[in-house]
């Protein structure tokens, strides 16, 4: 192993679970789908989460892909490989169904999130990948610059994974952190993207909310605002149908805090959840269709959009977004509009004529450490190229093209860094993935 570990690590620390050729840290929709193409490209793959179930923000929060399709009334499908597999495979058990995004950002793929939380875990097995859930990263494991594997605490103590390559899909960028690469904590440039708690509704007379259309309900929240009956921070959101029947699931509730920082992570979730009542009896008391409406539901943890971004190889700018920049070595591509979610309001710029631009590999490349890719939206871009990049079907798209890229490093006995980009767009095309 030219690159790899040289076995100190075994003798030191905690005691060594498992040795792997990939270990993935954090089984959100970008981790397992790394693992899932490391898996699959041949590598031996063991992934680490902190809950007792795959999807991360995928089965915890939300309930719809974006990023799939360019917005307008074209909308070109630009994500395919195993991001479009698990959505088709969504669909064809009837549990999703495509539908309009609520400010025209493209067609989004609304699901059921306990049937997906049962197929991630399914491909996961059949490709073999070792699955350690109640397991939080507490710190890499490291031999100078290079990460070679992770400390994980769990119900019997600090376990270690040894692995040659590590992807950190822990979506707040904690290994790369930890591991001593650079990265920009959200607020340091420009207003940091607020959280949102999601909730689901029961009990709604579904066709005549569909019938509230996007103004109307905006009116509808700002009279209620003026009224002073009604706290609401945010004037605007979305509630839309779901696959199960009568129920509404909503992204409306707003909080800005540091989600790095434990202490207002905790107030935060606690303050999200009081919005999210106090919407759910605006939307009861005001808006048709929801008169007989119950909360049935809260997102699992609150929904963090933006919070460590890595320093990479390069950075995405927000001229790369709204110029629909291409890059030869891109492994994914994005027609998603910036979205930035500050103040009372969000702003939408979106990327002309619904064109489309690419992620460069080397935002998958911290700087400054070895054997470590990210993937999901701790990539290394600016704020505002970040608002856009980071939605759900690219993040997908990053994490095929990491753990491709960690299976290809494994195999050719490389760092990731010195990875031959032309070679790994090749297997990604050959994979279905559209680069």
């Amino acid at each position: 192993m030219a690159w790899g570990c040289t076995g100190m690590t075994r003798d030191e620390g905690a005691p060594v679970l498992w040795e792997t050729d990939v270990l993935v840290v954090g089984a959100g929709a970008a981790g397992m789908t790394a693992a899932l193409a490391a898996a699959r490209q041949g590598a031996s793959v063991a992934l680490v989460e902190r809950y007792g179930f795959p999807g991360g923000i995928s089965t915890q929060v939300l309930d719809t892909f974006y990023g799939f399709y360019t917005p307008g009334a074209r909308g070109d499908r630009v994500v395919g490989g195993i991001p479009w597999e698990v959505a088709s495979a969504l669909m064809a058990r009837g549990a999703a169904f495509e539908r309009p995004n609520s400010y025209g950002a493209g067609t989004g793929v609304t699901y059921d999130p306990n049937v997906l939380k049962v197929l991630w875990e399914t491909l996961a097995l059949e490709a073999g990948v070792r699955l350690l859930y109640h397991a939080l990263f507490a710190e890499p494991v490291m031999e100078g610059n290079r990460v070679c594997g992770a400390t994980v605490q769990t119900k019997a103590g600090p376990l270690r994974l040894l692995a040659r390559v590590v992807v950190d899909a822990s979506g707040d960028a904690d290994v790369a952190a930890r591991a001593g690469a650079p990265f920009e904590r959200a607020g340091e440039a420009g207003e940091a993207q607020a959280l949102t708690t999601t909730f689901t509704l029961i009990n709604v007379d579904t066709d005549r909310a569909r019938s509230v259309r996007q103004p109307e309900l905006q009116r509808l929240m700002a009279e209620a605002i003026a009224s002073g009956e009604y706290d609401l921070p945010r004037r605007e959101g979305s509630v839309h149908v779901t696959p199960l029947a009568g129920t509404m699931a909503t992204n409306m509730t707003r909080v800005r805090i540091d989600p790095t920082n434990p202490v207002q992570l905790t107030a935060a979730e606690i303050e999200g959840r009081r919005q999210a009542f106090e919407y759910a009896r605006f939307l009861r008391d005001k808006v048709p269709g929801y008169e007989r409406a119950e909360l049935a539901s809260l997102g699992h943890q609150i929904g963090v959009r933006e919070s460590r971004r890595v320093h990479g190889e390069y950075r995405l700018t927000r001229e790369d977004v709204l110029g629909a920049q291409d890059f030869g070595d891109a492994i994914a591509r994005c027609g998603a509009p910036i979205e930035a979610h500050a103040g009372a309001d969000t702003r939408w710029e979106y990327v002309p004529d619904s064109r489309t631009y690419g992620i460069p590999y080397r935002c998958l490349v911290p700087l400054a450490v070895e054997g470590l890719l990210v993937a999901g939206r701790c990539l290394s871009a600016t704020h505002d190229a970040h608002a856009s990049v980071r939605s759900m079907g690219q993040c997908m798209a990053m994490g095929q093209a990491a753990g491709t890229a960690a299976a290809l490093a494994v195999v050719g006995d490389r760092l990731p860094r010195r990875l031959d980009t032309d070679a790994l767009r090749a297997a990604l095309a050959a994979d279905g993935a559209i680069v």
